[in-house]
């Protein structure tokens, strides 16, 4: 019998940790909604700049409850063509690489709120998408 409380307590404390990390009072009658922004770069320094300024802002400035920045996967293009343009001579070949870096950056707060968090100076080099989502309906 001991094993089987053991799991559901563990299921519990899953659910709990998986919840939106937010409470809604009686007075606050503001939705909230979980808002996703993916930030997505081929220089690592300017895309860590940028998180880094996102998070900081969220969790110091509005006390928003934030969770990030979740690195994803680093995608590598890869693309290996001739040097000699006529195809004669020996084989030799070059390789060219273009490495594509993603974090994901997720915040819980109205939507209004998003617009003050973004107003930040963004490399133009970042490539910012933001989504939201209800969590109301």
């Amino acid at each position: 019998p001991q094993p089987i409380t053991f799991l559901v307590q563990a299921n519990q404390r899953h659910k709990q940790r998986m919840a939106a990390p937010y409470k809604k009072t009686g007075e606050d009658t503001a939705p909230f909604h979980k808002i996703t922004i993916t930030l997505t770069a081929h220089n690592v320094r300017a895309l860590e700049k940028v998180c880094h300024q996102l998070v900081n802002r969220s969790k110091t400035q509005y006390h928003l409850p934030t969770k990030g920045p979740i690195r994803m996967p680093t995608k590598t293009l890869s693309l290996t063509v001739r040097k000699a343009p006529s195809g004669n001579g020996t084989a030799t070949w070059d390789k060219f690489e273009m490495k594509i870096h993603k974090r994901v950056i997720r915040l819980w707060c109205a939507p209004d709120a998003v617009r003050n968090i973004t107003k930040i100076e963004i490399s133009p080099s970042v490539e910012v998408e933001v989504t939201i989502d209800n969590l109301d309906a």
